[in-house]
């Protein structure tokens, strides 16, 4: 069974701020609330750069 319960609460808002900036960077127009009207490429492409941009800050804090 699969959960999207977040391991840090508090960590919601910075999540989504960070959300809002990489969709700004890939060019997608998410917006505050619903954004079912979004494409199955477009949420991809926010959740794959969020990812990216994760995998880069850990590897350059253990460098």
């Amino acid at each position: 069974m699969t959960s999207n319960k977040k391991v840090v609460p508090e960590a919601k808002e910075a999540l989504n701020k960070f959300k809002m900036e990489v969709a700004n960077e890939v060019g997608v127009n998410l917006k505050q609330g619903y954004n079912g009207d979004l494409t199955s490429k477009e949420a991809g492409s926010i959740g794959g750069m969020m990812v990216k941009k994760m995998v880069e800050a850990y590897e350059n804090s253990i460098k």
